[in-house]
Order: C-alpha cells, then sequence, then structure tokens
C-alpha cells in the first residue's frame, strides 16, 4: 500500500506483548462543542448539561459535561491505542466521583491488572483525573486483546458541524439590548401565527404593537389561539386593504415606528406605502433575508428574493446600496456583496454577468458606498474559499461574502428556500427603502422567525431615528 509521506498510524499492542502493569493514557480538555456533540450523537439532552440557567440552580452549580463523556474517552483508548485496533469490550465497571466541567483537562489512564492465558481476555484499571489531580471517574473494563499485530493507517473522525438555533436566536436579540420597544403597526393579523408573532416580539421586549384590521376577526383569533390582547391597542377596519392604508398613514404621522406584515397579500402592504408620500426615500424598495447558515461562519444576507421581480440595473443599484446599509446596522463596517449569476466570468449571452460586472464599476466610482463589490460570481465560489482558489480567483470578497445579490426574484427565492429547508437555515426578512423599516414575514414563519424579522425592523428604525434626529420635528413614541 503506498501512502503519503505524513500519513498518521496506529499500532496496536496484542495478547502476547500485555503485561500486567503495562499501562497507556491520553489526555483531553472539555469544551462546549464537546457538550453539545455528545448531546446530538447520544440523545441525552439533559438540562444540566446545556442550560446555563438550570444548570446553576443544581447541586453543580453549572454546566457539567455528561458523565459517560468520561466512559467515552476510555472507549477511545482501548480501541485506538492500548490495546487497539482489533480489541472486543466485554465489560465496563465505572464509578462517577466528580463533575467535569468545561476547560477540565481530563488524563484518561488504563493499566493492565491482570491477564487470563486460557481465555486470552485482560482486565484494565480505568482512571480519569482532572487537571487538579482529582479523580473524576473510575472503574475496570474487560477485554479480549487483538492476537494478530497490525499497523493500519488512521482513520480521521467525521467533522460535527455542530448548530443551535437558539443560541444563534439569542446572539441575534442581544443587538436590541437596552433597546426600547418601538411602536409598530401590525396589518391585518387575522391568523393565528401572524397574530402570536406580533405578541411574542412584544414579550420579547422588543415592540408595542398596534393591532389594525377587523377587531372582532382578530379578537377571535386570539381566543382560539389563546392569545391575551389585555391592554392592547387595536384600530378597527373592515378588511386588509384598509388595515394596510390606515397602518401606511399611522406611519407617515410617525404614530409608529415600524410595520409589521400580517395575513394580508405583500403587493397590498408595499402598494399602500408607495401611496404616502412621507414614506417615500427616493430610493427603490427591496427586501434582504438574513439567514443563520450551519455551514457557513457568518450571518449571510440575501436580496431582493421576495419584492422585485426582474430589477433593472439602476434598481440594483438601490437593492444593494439598501443591504449594505443594512448590513452596516448589523454591525459589518465594510459588507462584502457578491452580486450572483450562473458563472464568474462576463458572459454577452447572460445579461446578469453584464450588470454584475457594471455594479463594481458604479461601486469604484462611488455611486455605491460603503461596501466591498465583486461579480459576476457564482455561488459556490461567492461562499466557498476553496472553490475560489480552485478557479483561481482572486478576490477580498469570494468565499467570504455578507450579502448575495442575487439576479432576479425567482433565483433569490429559490435560494433563500433552499437554505431554509435543506441546509437547515435560520431565516428572517425586512422590507427596506421606505421611512419606515417592514418586518415581512411569510406563512410558513414559525415564532423565531416571526420575532427575528421584528428584531431586524427595530434595529433599523433605530437607525432611522439617529439619521433623522437633527431634523426631527414629532416627537416619537416609545
Amino acid at each position: 500500500m503506498n501512502m503519503a509521506p505524513n500519513t498518521e498510524w496506529i499500532e496496536n499492542v496484542t495478547y502476547d506483548e500485555l503485561s500486567v502493569g503495562q499501562s497507556a493514557r491520553l489526555l483531553r480538555t472539555l469544551t462546549q462543542a464537546d457538550i453539545q456533540a455528545f448531546a446530538a450523537v447520544s440523545g441525552d439532552t439533559n438540562p444540566a448539561h446545556l442550560n446555563p440557567e438550570y444548570a446553576n440552580d443544581t447541586l453543580f452549580h453549572g454546566v457539567i459535561a455528561h458523565g459517560m463523556w468520561g466512559g467515552a474517552l476510555i472507549s477511545a483508548l482501548l480501541g485506538t491505542q492500548f490495546p487497539g485496533p482489533g480489541t472486543i469490550y466485554l465489560e465496563q465497571v465505572l464509578h462517577f466521583t466528580k463533575p467535569v466541567r468545561i476547560g477540565d483537562t481530563l488524563t484518561v489512564t488504563v493499566t493492565v491488572a491482570s491477564k487470563d492465558d486460557e481465555k486470552k481476555r485482560i482486565e484494565l484499571d480505568c482512571s480519569v483525573v482532572n487537571q487538579k489531580g482529582q479523580s473524576v471517574l473510575h472503574g475496570t473494563a474487560r477485554v479480549l486483546p487483538p492476537t494478530t499485530k497490525v499497523r493500519i493507517p488512521k482513520v480521521n473522525a467525521p467533522q460535527i458541524q455542530l448548530f443551535d438555533p437558539e443560541a444563534r436566536f439569542k446572539e441575534l436579540l442581544s443587538l436590541a439590548d437596552g433597546m426600547p420597544a418601538v411602536r409598530c403597526a401590525v396589518v391585518h393579523p387575522c391568523d393565528a401565527g401572524s397574530l402570536s408573532g406580533a405578541m411574542d416580539s412584544a414579550r420579547y421586549g422588543l415592540i408595542v404593537p398596534v393591532l389594525v384590521g377587523p377587531e372582532a376577526r382578530i379578537r377571535a383569533v386570539a381566543a382560539e389561539a389563546g392569545i391575551d390582547l389585555e391592554g392592547v391597542e387595536i384600530h378597527a377596519v373592515e378588511h386588509s386593504h384598509a388595515a394596510a392604508e390606515l397602518a401606511a398613514s399611522m406611519a407617515a404621522r410617525r404614530e409608529v415606528e415600524v410595520l409589521m406584515k400580517g395575513s394580508l397579500h405583500t403587493d397590498e402592504m408595499i402598494k399602500a406605502v408607495l401611496a404616502q408620500p412621507a414614506l417615500r426615500t427616493g430610493r427603490r424598495m427591496s427586501h434582504v433575508y438574513r439567514f443563520d447558515v450551519p455551514l457557513y461562519p457568518k450571518p449571510l444576507l440575501i436580496t431582493d428574493a421576495a419584492l422585485n421581480i426582474r430589477p433593472s440595473l439602476e434598481e440594483k443599484v438601490d437593492i444593494i446600496q439598501n443591504a449594505i446599509d443594512f448590513a452596516r446596522i448589523l454591525g459589518v463596517e465594510t459588507p462584502k456583496v457578491a452580486i450572483l449569476s450562473a458563472v464568474e466570468t462576463v458572459n454577452p449571452n447572460i445579461p446578469s454577468t453584464i450588470d454584475a460586472a457594471a455594479l463594481c464599476k458604479m461601486a469604484d466610482r462611488g455611486q455605491i458606498k460603503g461596501g466591498l463589490l465583486d461579480g459576476p460570481l457564482a455561488f459556490d465560489n461567492a461562499i466557498s474559499a476553496q472553490a475560489a482558489e480552485i478557479k483561481h480567483i482572486e478576490s477580498r470578497v469570494a468565499g467570504d461574502a455578507d450579502i448575495l445579490a442575487v439576479p432576479d426574484l425567482e433565483s433569490g427565492n429559490m435560494l433563500a428556500k433552499q437554505l431554509e429547508y435543506l441546509a437547515g437555515a435560520s431565516g428572517s426578512g425586512i422590507v427596506l427603502g421606505a421611512r419606515v423599516p417592514i418586518a415581512l414575514t411569510s406563512r410558513s414563519d414559525g415564532p423565531t422567525a416571526r420575532v427575528s424579522s421584528a428584531l431586524l425592523a427595530v434595529l433599523a428604525a433605530y437607525d432611522a431615528r439617529s439619521v433623522r434626529a437633527p431634523k426631527a420635528t414629532a416627537p416619537i413614541k416609545d
């Protein structure tokens, strides 16, 4: 067998090579990722291991490792080093003496205690101590060691991509820490999803909901879903068109700072907003998705996958500028914008490649500000540095994009849904370009997506306050 020079090998210790008193050891430091991975593969989601608030109130006063994580380290030592490949586990006795905490470094030692020449089996003393020399686990193991010598290439463990949606959600919520709730007109919340999304957002302290729609229908939905509306402001109108018009007029009068879509069509919302001259900014309105993707190291923005069907070059300028400005609100100092197409070279037969090249030149000339643009880029080399390297693409954007600017709504919508349903991404969305941000959700969105969309809108609303503060003539209500 021809192997690369840097190949790692593992070699076993046969029964005949073993002697009483002979030992081996390994060292391992516990991390939060170890706990999460063990919970994922074992299904043991005991809150003592995963919920710091709960764990702080237990006997151990903090998060601890699963007890069998230490047992698994003993198994790893027996199976890979001593005796190694070919070992058959017969019995394991364990005594747990002290909890293991994140940051503890464990020394795992196994020592041959006895040999049974007739049955070709051995008994080993097993010891696990922490960095303070304190025993956390001890016991005995009985195994059948290998009888045939082997030396084989080491197999690397599969990589587990850990993705904790709840942790990502909490991290997103933390962006609004210290911000008082803003008044938000919730437009036609006449189904359980949109109404509960608004009330959940209020419960998180993000918005003060102002419900606009048919009051009897809203209250009926609330009663059926068990939602408490006591003290909630309701503006009664007959139907969704009227709700959109009233909410937009309230926003124009600065009675609310955020709009939230309920159970009405998106075009009804947008039409009502465009009908209010006070809400226009001179910039094209566009939608931005924000995704937490398990296999991508940072949040990813996609635009426009919900509003502009086939945007022109001029409209793409506004779409990209909206996304750059919003990425900066989210804390990205110089957002990297990948302008997507099917290929990464300009092709006269693919109009999106020509648009991409023009947009990059417009950014060079200051017609698009605040971001770093590159394109055309195919999806693979936009998000994968390895793919970009293979194709010899030299770019500060390729493989590290913050924003994906798609050619049209169809491609963007498919990309967004693929990330959500195939890649397990957590998404939320917002409409930008008007005087007030619009939290835009779909009927299939769950509670977390709805609250996340509200949070994005709140962040944009606070940024709008700072922009217009010197010119403000009317009070802003919290």
